[in-house]
């Protein structure tokens, strides 16, 4: 299916693995050029060497810190210098720490909120008017499934994430007459860093191994096994498109099955 954004612009927030990667070589491989970045420039510059050796598309790379404000908007400032305009967005983070509600202090829910609210709402901020100006554009924020059903030991993502839907439906309805389009997408259980840290540290709280906890967050996915980063980078890559210009202020669920709500 020819996704209709060959030569448009993207940047991907915390790109240089997992999800955010994954999403990076989606867009590629749709045509799309790229900005990314994460904390790490090591770690960043060797995923755009490998984008660039696959991908006959331009990759700007950068050492960022999302919770950084100045940070961010000398990302778009550099995104558009090069590339003129910038067509689509993806909000990606990793998650905060497990935990539960007495084990942390303010600072810990002040980071939670950076992280993976306020993130989104000032790099959203920066690409809007070109956006605007160019009356097209995609918003889509990696999130969670703990937006539709908590998820324990997670308080601090279940609270943080869950905002950024509200946000999203806002802004939906907000800039729709410019055609930007939001939308988020809620992994589930994803083979990436992130659920291999969740599974060891669940290993350790039950006393068990890591093979039998992985193992128990399998046996209540229906499809039977963990997602890979790819099966959401793909649906990604279809929300970015031109061929979901009906879809805007919706949140996506991509976990087998999982969760068993009906809205």
């Amino acid at each position: 299916m020819d996704l209709a954004i060959n030569g448009k612009t993207a940047i991907i927030s915390a790109s240089s693995k997992g999800l955010g990667k994954a999403c990076a070589e989606e867009l590629a491989a749709e045509g799309c050029n790229l900005t990314i970045f994460s904390r790490s420039l090591r770690n960043i510059k060797k995923t755009a060497q490998e984008i660039k050796s696959k991908y006959n598309v331009k990759v700007i790379y950068l050492k960022a810190d999302a919770t950084n404000i100045k940070d961010l908007k000398n990302v778009v400032k550099i995104t558009r210098k090069e590339y003129k305009t910038i067509d689509i967005l993806i909000n990606n983070s990793g998650g905060p720490p497990f935990g539960y509600f007495e084990d942390f202090k303010p600072k810990d829910w002040q980071s939670a909120l950076e992280l993976n609210l306020l993130s989104i709402v000032n790099l959203t901020k920066e690409v809007i008017p070109s956006m605007k100006k160019q009356n097209w554009g995609r918003i889509i924020n990696i999130t969670s499934v703990a937006v539709k059903q908590p998820l324990d030991g997670l308080i601090l993502s279940n609270t943080a994430r869950t905002a950024v839907i509200g946000l999203t439906k806002t802004l939906s309805n907000e800039y729709a007459k410019y055609n930007i389009l939001f939308n988020n997408v809620c992994p589930g259980r994803i083979m990436t860093e992130r659920i291999i840290d969740l599974a060891n540290q669940r290993a350790k709280l039950t006393k068990s191994s890591f093979k039998k906890v992985i193992k128990d967050m399998e046996s209540d996915i229906p499809v039977g096994r963990i997602g890979n980063p790819r099966e959401l980078s793909s649906l990604v890559a279809f929300l970015a498109s031109e061929k979901a210009s009906y879809i805007t202020g919706n949140t996506i669920q991509i976990d087998g099955g999982l969760i068993k709500n009906l809205y």
